[in-house]
């Protein structure tokens, strides 16, 4: 049997809506006849980016619990309750033979109303701190791929599947593309390139450090691919007119930026880590300080507790960044070790993995 239903939920942000992307594509390639529903949250980016990727998608009314007494909270149980009930009539009338979830406000009641039918399960955690969702899920739940070891503190260890994350495909060949890179970005080859990444939406205060540094990047000849996200792009486009700067909203070819950066900054969610860790570069990780349970943290120190990447907190950007990149920079050694370290961490056949893990499930119905 091929004609499989499956439901995939998950959003909120590109980490939780992009590794369920690219799980359903891998299914799609392995049955074709299979139909494929997602379900995300009413007003988040995955009621856009999921129908240009292709498939369909319903939404709940669904939001997470805020960490201060706000008039949020006291709306939270009603949305719970009506997002349960909608779930129970998604998973009635649609009636899948498995439903896997990556993370997100819609996913928990999705799944909750999913397991108490009966219906196979999986989840997928992208963060070596799960969040609170899977943590509730993961009793219940037949089967759970995580992208980072030791997760056995939160999870059932019987239940667990080291798979990694799922990333785009693109990103698996870009070894000996850094001519063809920095040609895509029109950059001077002599020059090394610093690629900044902030998040499809941007990264406030990486974006200030940016600014406050350009002189120290002009005075020591360094030329810059800086997204600087959607929210601050009108802030930031200026300096587009300086030499050896250019401003991005967004990135479309993320393939060639990593080709033709020499050094990365970047927030450290989760899907971003495990693109660096494929792609094998320095970086800097910057993670954010305003996320669930302070997971970008937690992830950026899984990788530079084995010593193949930097990180620096938001606070002390301003004592420590300049000594710690004219370091960088000046030792193409320590450049050269941050790189092979951080590519013995990636974990490629990701997407393959947790469609294996899946097709289990499916067969075993």
């Amino acid at each position: 049997m091929s004609n499989y239903k499956i439901i995939l939920s998950g959003g909120g942000t590109g980490g939780h809506i992009y590794p369920a992307i690219a799980i359903a594509n891998e299914l799609k390639s392995r049955f074709p006849d299979a139909k494929f529903l997602f379900v995300g949250a009413l007003d988040r980016m995955e009621m856009e980016k999921v129908p240009q990727a292709g498939y369909e998608i319903e939404g709940l009314w669904i939001s997470g619990i805020q960490r201060k007494l706000t008039l949020k909270n006291l709306t939270f149980p009603f949305k719970l309750l009506i997002s349960l009930l909608r779930s129970r009539k998604i998973i009635k009338t649609f009636q899948p033979n498995v439903v896997i979830g990556t993370g997100g406000f819609a996913s928990g009641p999705l799944l909750k109303m999913a397991i108490s039918k009966g219906v196979p399960s999986l989840i997928q955690e992208q963060n070596s701190y799960p969040g609170i969702t899977n943590k509730l899920l993961a009793k219940k739940v037949n089967r759970i791929c995580v992208a980072y070891e030791g997760l056995e503190a939160y999870f059932p260890k019987e239940k667990i599947v080291l798979t990694g994350n799922p990333i785009r495909e693109d990103l698996l060949d870009i070894e000996n593309k850094h001519i063809e890179g920095k040609d895509a970005f029109t950059l001077i080859h002599s020059k090394h390139t610093l690629l900044i990444l902030g998040g499809s939406l941007g990264a406030r205060r990486v974006n200030q450090l940016i600014e406050n540094e350009l002189e120290y990047f002009q005075s020591q000849n360094i030329q810059l691919i800086w997204q600087c996200g959607k929210l601050y792009y009108n802030q930031y486009k200026q300096y587009n007119a300086l030499e050896n700067v250019q401003v991005h909203a967004f990135l479309n070819n993320m393939d060639m930026a990593y080709a033709a950066a020499d050094v990365i900054i970047s927030r450290a969610g989760a899907s971003s880590v495990s693109e660096l860790c494929i792609v094998g570069k320095p970086v800097i990780f910057i993670p954010s300080p305003n996320v669930a349970e302070d997971h970008q943290t937690k992830n950026a120190k899984a990788i530079t507790d084995k010593n193949a990447a930097i990180l620096i907190k938001e606070n002390e950007l301003d004592s420590e960044f300049e000594n710690h990149f004219t370091e960088l920079m000046l030792s193409l050694e320590k450049r050269e070790e941050l790189g092979q370290n951080i590519k013995q961490l990636a974990l490629v056949n990701a997407t393959k993995d947790i469609v294996d893990e899946v097709e289990k499930l499916l067969k075993s119905k």
